[in-house]
């Protein structure tokens, strides 16, 4: 009896470790989001004291709170707002501070618009006397304080009003906003290639506000059909400027808020074609604006006295490729300013006078600056990311402004990130490598010294133990004259002697990177999971990617996506050489960027991909918009070629593998109309392939089960095909 029990007892165990160690990932698992990192993305160090603060927001509830903690200790000192236990205050889920921390705008009833625009309905609420107040009766857009904060200025329906909280009184700054006409917002594509959607900014003293405007009615109409719920779809139509076509026409002003006068802003005789960047200056009379032609290769940064209406350029910066658009830009005291830049090949930073000249370069070296974080004046030191270790890598230094005395902040392996509090006595230390997700620490910025753990993430970490999860095996190849970064996954159960089928994943864009030593995203986990169904996935950083210098990255200007296929067709043949690659059973795949390349290798590499993907693919860079496009391949009729030989829409007869394509209806970025084109070359050339759209969604294609449904297709294809 005793016997049978313990034969019994280690069966089971046997059993229980045999069903551990095949612990299987599911789409159902990752598209549920069950292994996403605990993150502290919604801290704010406040500037008042060593404290910050969170957002924590029940949706099923609906209630939220703002919570103040001690930065040293990560004691709770306050619950700053609360909807659940004030009346006055509706469910928010945003908060924006006045400068003195004082105030607070909550943002209730929230609309995405495209990528970072937003609309709301916005409430101010006083910390001080506990009041809440609406700002506005209808949604608007992009609210901020006046530098006292006695005042709101916001956007509706295209012009700028400014409310004054003591008097509860509304201006209105100006009165043409229209369809074609656009004042202190940004258009569709500087919101989307600039980066930035308030096209408004106060000065120091909140005396005045410089604001920009956009006249539109040049630029071409997109329409795409919404399909929806009702029993008609509709067109909804935006401005959208193609490569080559009109952009929309820009001007700069100044509003003076004591005598209600509104100005133009004159930078000399130049009128400039895009104002990619403009702030205040901590000086209350000196706006910063840069401007850059329509080439993108010559910048310059101004200094406008809205006193003395005098402009003056304080730097410029040229290329014979083009200039990239940065936030680096930090004013010191007595008006030095901090400056990143590309001029000796890599991304370094400069130190310059208040009147332009150049004071010293700070960073050198074949390395790359990829983050500045701000500079202490206490300490006379500035904080920055850098790749001076590996271009895969991130780690954060101190250096001072003299371009003495460098320490290292963080470990030098892995993905490193800082952010200081507002005296910079403390920093939250983010890390993160390839087999350990992110986790946060408090240091003490004068020695780097551990002050305590904040979330290690520990939870995820034994949650995916008994996945197994094959580690990324980083690398380089020789391809092309380049020494590629690379990394590869392997089955757990690897053997050698056996041949596998390779699944290649890239982007490819420029300037982007796809091999980092960092923890998985949630494509990363589904290739994990073609990995246990017994396929090697690997990732090749072509030329053009970034982070290894300039003349890398910029190799690939005016012939997108010509030399990054090559080297993914070339990679894939040099993997194919290995004994354990089954060179018949090569795949590849990408979204947007990447959509645009799987095509192009599956087209001009049909005798080495048997299967391709494309998501939202470009399909021809005629279809995507000027400030993108024409950065890297100047306009269609400057270098008609340059669009045409390196457009899959040329060689669909090419087609021999296995081919699908995906694309959302509703994409405003990469419009449907790059994928319906590609099924009309594929159709006439009479090839066979496959291909899923998906209503209404946007370049993202989520929402509801569209994720899980987009890698199951995806998966079961790769399965059928591979």
């Amino acid at each position: 009896m005793r016997s049978s029990l313990k034969h019994i007892f280690f069966f089971v165990l046997a059993c229980t470790m045999i069903a551990k160690a095949q612990t299987k990932l599911t789409n159902e698992a990752i598209w549920n989001w069950e292994f996403t990192p605990k993150t502290l993305a919604s801290i704010h160090p406040l500037k008042s004291q060593s404290a910050y603060t969170v957002i924590k927001v029940d949706y099923t509830a609906r209630q939220a709170k703002v919570v103040l903690y001690d930065f040293a200790t990560a004691q709770e000192l306050a619950v700053l707002v609360d909807s659940a236990t004030s009346p006055q205050i509706p469910f928010f889920t945003s908060y924006t501070f006045s400068e003195d921390e004082q105030k607070i705008i909550l943002g209730t009833e929230v609309e995405s618009i495209y990528r970072r625009s937003k609309r709301a309905i916005y409430y101010v609420h006083n910390l001080q006397n506990k009041k809440t107040s609406l700002l506005f009766g209808e949604p608007v857009q992009e609210p901020q304080f006046s530098p006292d904060g006695t005042k709101v200025a916001f956007v509706y329906a295209r012009n700028l009003y400014i409310k004054d909280l003591q008097k509860n009184t509304i201006e209105q700054l100006t009165t043409d906003g229209s369809k074609h006409i656009i004042n202190g917002l940004t258009d569709w594509v500087y919101e989307e290639e600039f980066g930035i959607v308030r096209a408004f900014d106060w000065n120091a003293n909140g005396t005045a506000i410089a604001f920009m405007r956009f006249d539109e009615t040049d630029v071409p109409e997109f329409s795409m059909d919404i399909y929806g719920q009702d029993l008609y779809p509709f067109p909804y139509t935006f401005k959208y400027p193609k490569a080559g076509e009109k952009n929309a026409a820009i001007s700069l002003f100044l509003y003076h808020l004591e005598d209600q006068q509104t100005t133009s802003i004159e930078l000399g005789d130049e009128v400039p074609y895009y104002i990619p960047r403009f702030a205040f200056t901590p000086d209350e009379n000196r706006l910063t604006v840069q401007t850059m032609n329509r080439l993108q290769n010559h910048l310059k940064l101004w200094a406008y006295d809205i006193e003395q209406k005098e402009a003056k350029v304080l730097l410029e910066e040229h290329s014979s490729t083009y200039v990239d658009i940065h936030d680096n830009l930090r004013f010191l005291p007595q008006g030095a300013f901090l400056w990143t830049s590309e001029r000796d090949g890599f991304n370094h930073i400069y130190h310059y006078n208040a009147d332009g000249s150049l004071k010293k370069q700070l960073t050198k070296g074949p390395w790359e600056v990829t983050r500045f974080f701000g500079y202490n004046t206490k300490a006379n030191e500035l904080y920055y990311a850098s790749v001076e270790k590996s271009s895969i890598e991130r780690v954060v230094y101190a250096l001072s402004i003299n371009g003495k005395r460098k320490r290292v902040l963080t470990p030098e392996t892995g993905y490193n990130g800082v952010s200081f509090s507002a005296d910079y006595q403390y920093y939250i230390h983010t890390y993160e490598d390839a087999t350990t997700p992110i986790s946060y620490t408090l240091r003490a910025t004068k020695n780097g010294g551990l002050v305590r753990a904040i979330e290690d993430n520990a939870a995820l970490k034994e949650k995916l133990a008994p996945y197994a999860l094959a580690e990324k095996e980083f690398s380089t190849i020789a391809i092309n004259g380049e020494e590629l970064n690379m990394w590869v996954l392997k089955p757990k159960d690897f053997d050698p002697s056996k041949k596998y089928p390779l699944f290649m994943y890239q982007y490819s864009g420029p300037g982007s990177q796809n091999v980092a030593n960092k923890w998985h995203g949630q494509r990363d986990m589904w290739h994990q999971l073609l990995v246990q169904k017994g396929y090697i996935v690997a990732c090749v950083d072509g030329r053009g990617t970034g982070f290894k210098g300039a003349d890398f990255k910029k190799m690939t200007y005016l012939q997108l996506t010509k030399f990054e296929t090559e080297d993914q067709i070339a990679a894939a043949k040099k993997l194919g050489e290995l004994d354990y690659i089954d060179e018949n059973r090569i795949g590849i795949w990408g979204w947007s960027y990447g959509g645009h390349m799987a095509a192009n290798c599956i087209l001009k590499g049909n005798d080495v991909f048997a299967m391709a993907i494309s998501v939202a693919p470009v399909t021809n860079w005629r279809f995507y918009d000027t400030i993108y496009t024409e950065r890297f391949m100047r306009t269609p009729q400057e270098n008609p070629e340059g669009y045409d030989l390196n457009s899959p829409l040329n060689y669909a007869h090419l087609l021999q593998g296995k081919y699908l394509l995906i694309h959302g209806t509703g994409d405003d970025n990469v419009h449907v109309q790059n994928t319906m084109r590609m099924v009309e070359a594929l159709v006439q050339a009479n090839k066979q392939f496959e291909w899923m759209i998906y209503p209404d969604k946007n370049h993202g294609i989520y929402g509801g089960n569209t994720s899980l449904h987009l890698y199951n297709k995806m998966t079961n294809f790769i399965e059928k095909n591979l």
